[in-house]
């Protein structure tokens, strides 16, 4: 079985449903001397960490990054991995960036068995590092009922809906009531992004039953978007993540917070 996961503690844009479907499409089985895996934005942080980690597992990892120049500085500080890395661009907000990659991935693998969405945009830039702590941790739940009730309808649940979420909060926020409407009123946009992506994740797992599809927060990283306050080092956020790629039997359509299956 196939395995997707989407990084759930940034700001994500998951990979397009055509990209998915070409990048695990099959070939002949005569191919395959590696597993294949696909990491985006993994030119720093968790990312280069999970493209470590696999390869020292014996995964073949295709290192994706928006910037090449960033990606391929990457790719040089893994010498010792470099029979088991490469680079290619990927922006994965672009459909044509993906397209190519995807089609990278047909001609040269043939198939792919791990792909970690990573990318993502924080959007933020906090300069007080003593108000991370508060930001992040004070700042974790979407308290609209409306929302909830909608995202947390597994059964119900599609891409129409989400859409419908996010295009109220939108909403509400030029009009300016997120308080009174119940959204969060610090780091709105983070913490609904990543709730409708966590919502996504159950969607694609159901439309695709045969490929494991999950969505996971590392727990607090040090990474740029904490300031790099240290809660967890970047090897222990991956950690997370590789276990769960490397799982032969997992689930589908679950959340994880590091380790374990969380509520959504």
């Amino acid at each position: 079985m196939e395995i997707v996961l989407m990084i759930s503690s940034f700001l994500i844009s998951p990979l397009n449903e055509q990209g998915l479907r070409l990048k695990m499409e099959q070939a002949p089985q005569s191919i395959f001397f590696f597993r294949y895996a696909i990491v985006t934005g993994a030119n720093k942080g968790i990312g280069i960490e999970i493209v470590r980690q696999l390869a020292s597992n014996g995964v073949k990892v295709v290192l994706t990054s928006r910037d090449e120049k960033r990606g391929l500085h990457a790719l040089e500080t893994l010498k010792d991995l470099s029979h088991l890395v490469l680079f290619h661009h990927l922006d994965v907000a672009h459909p044509a960036s993906v397209d190519s990659l995807a089609n990278f991935i047909k001609s040269e693998f043939g198939k792919l068995h791990i792909s970690i969405n990573n990318a993502g945009i924080g959007g933020l830039v906090i300069k007080d590092n003593d108000l991370v702590p508060q930001v992040l941790f004070k700042s974790r739940r979407v308290l609209n009922e409306w929302a909830k009730g909608i995202l947390g309808d597994a059964e119900n649940l599609t891409g129409e809906r989400v859409d419908e979420v996010l295009n109220e909060f939108l909403k509400d926020i030029k009009e300016g009531c997120l308080e009174r409407k119940g959204w969060p009123k610090v780091l709105g946009a983070y913490i609904i992004s990543k709730a409708a992506m966590n919502a996504y994740t159950r969607i694609v797992a159901k439309k695709y039953p045969t490929i494991c599809i999950n969505s996971v927060s590392p727990g607090y990283v040090k990474t740029d978007i904490t300031a790099n306050i240290r809660l967890l080092t970047a090897e222990e956020g991956a950690a997370t993540a590789v276990k769960l790629a490397l799982l032969s039997n997992a689930s589908s359509g679950l959340f994880y917070f590091q380790s374990d299956v969380s509520s959504f």
